[in-house]
């Protein structure tokens, strides 16, 4: 009888970062996986002699990495990708967004705009991400059917939609769907007021009520661009972060996206509160909002993570490559090198996503103990070699076609390139029927 304990599943590696702690990297060690979570990270050789698997899976050119968290989306907007490009945010919303959202948004555009970007998300390396959007229902459907790991937002705005008439009905929907999926053990819900420009002080001020009773975050698009932050002072005599202050939602669960247009006192009043940002840097360059001053913030010990934002202003939602845009252009805002290293913006796309989501005890890290989700990428593609410092590689160097293994809670959704949990083809075609329909109406 053999002396070796059996377990689920064992990944050999040439090297495991695990960022927690963030100076470490293991070489030639194995991750060892059982029901769902790390069982062990020791070294391949000493595995070996100690676990046995029926599914063992040996990456000697790869990387394992914590999965990574994409902190804000608009994941069903994947259907509109290049409808609108090449234009100022708000002209892009009024003229363009908020028209085909109305026409087009049901069920079936959520449940098939969600499937395509969770299939980008998995071949990108990303295994959980934060949504605001409509029909958030089908969103959380979705991600639990393809078993990715997601905090979906409860979406509130002053406007009519097909999901909801008023900000008392989007409310009353997301309490339910809270309630619907608070035991569902890879999706988690946080509030998502639009913006300040887009929901009244009377609905912010309960969302903070609530927020405080639930215990779940609160994430808005804040600080966007000038636009917004001028309307706001001639509007309110306030910046748009005074005003979120003053209705009682400035707190450690506030999640501010963008953050763009901030000065000294507003950096102050996030820090003094615990406040996260969700740094959206590819979404800011295309659409000329502005750029967050990163480095900044974290000489201020506000925790900054990185989201994607829709495919509709990005226009993808590789986490790969948003991690080495904001490595590049955080050097030109400070106007230092050695700004946002390698190792800082690897910590941005994995531990700081997950404390900002209130899951780190659960994932954005490869420790034990913690849910086993793990991405592979190979780091012997011609464009990665040679192999100096594998962090750096990670960030400056590597694509989305480096990804080749993901999983989540232990179960694999990519293996050596393919999609397990979703039929391409089929997602293929309903995404070219779509752009047929949807082509049809631009004038």
């Amino acid at each position: 009888m053999s002396s070796l304990k059996t377990v689920d599943s064992i990944i050999h590696a040439r090297w495991l970062i695990p960022v927690e702690p963030n100076d470490v990297i293991y070489e030639n060690h194995a991750l060892v996986m059982q029901q769902g979570k790390i069982l062990d990270i020791l070294p391949s050789a000493e595995c070996e002699q100690t676990y046995q698997s029926d599914d063992v899976c040996q990456l000697n050119t790869h990387a394992l990495i914590p999965g990574l968290i994409n902190a804000h989306t608009h994941a069903a907007m994947n259907l509109l990708k290049g409808y609108a490009d090449d234009y100022q945010l708000m002209h892009w919303l009024e003229k363009y967004i908020w028209p085909a959202e109305q026409k087009w948004v049901s069920e079936e555009f959520v449940y098939d705009g969600s499937s395509l970007a969770f299939a980008e998300m998995i071949q990108s390396g990303t295994t959980c991400f934060a949504d605001m959007y409509f029909y958030p229902e089908i969103a959380a459907k979705v991600a639990k059917e393809i078993g990715l790991r997601a905090c979906i937002g409860l979406i509130v705005i002053d406007f009519p939609s097909a999901w909801a008439s008023s900000a008392e009905e989007y409310l009353d929907k997301g309490l339910a769907l809270h309630d619907q999926i608070n035991e569902w053990p890879l999706i988690s819900s946080m509030f998502a007021p639009h913006s300040t420009y887009t929901v009244s002080d009377a609905a912010l001020k309960k969302i903070a009520t609530l927020s405080n009773e639930l215990n779940i975050p609160i994430q808005t698009h804040l600080h966007e661009t000038k636009l917004e932050v001028e309307d706001c002072l001639k509007l309110h005599k306030l910046r748009p972060l005074q005003r979120l202050e003053n209705l009682g939602l400035v707190s450690s669960s506030l999640i501010a996206v963008h953050m763009t247009e901030i000065n000294k006192d507003d950096i102050k009043t996030l820090a003094n509160n615990g406040v996260h940002v969700v740094h959206c840097p590819e979404s800011n360059l295309k659409l000329a909002s502005g750029l967050c001053p990163v480095a900044q913030l974290q000489d201020s010990n506000v925790n900054v993570c990185i989201g994607t934002d829709g495919a509709a202003s990005n226009n993808d939602l590789s986490m790969i490559g948003e991690m080495r845009t904001t490595a590049l252009i955080g050097k030109i805002v400070a106007q230092s090198a050695e700004a946002l290293t390698a190792r800082t913006v690897l910590e941005m796309a994995t531990i700081n996503g997950a404390k900002a989501l209130a899951i780190d005890k659960l994932t954005g890290s490869l420790k034990i103990g913690k849910a086993a989700d793990v991405v592979a990428i190979n780091l012997d593609e011609l464009a990665n070699i040679p192999v100096y410092e594998p962090i750096s590689q990670l960030i400056y160097t590597c694509q989305n076609s480096n990804v080749t293994h993901v999983w989540v809670n232990g179960k694999i959704l990519l293996n050596n390139k393919q999609l397990c949990t979703i039929n391409e083809s089929a997602l293929k075609l309903k995404a070219a029927d779509w752009q047929r329909k949807i082509s049809s109406t631009i004038n």
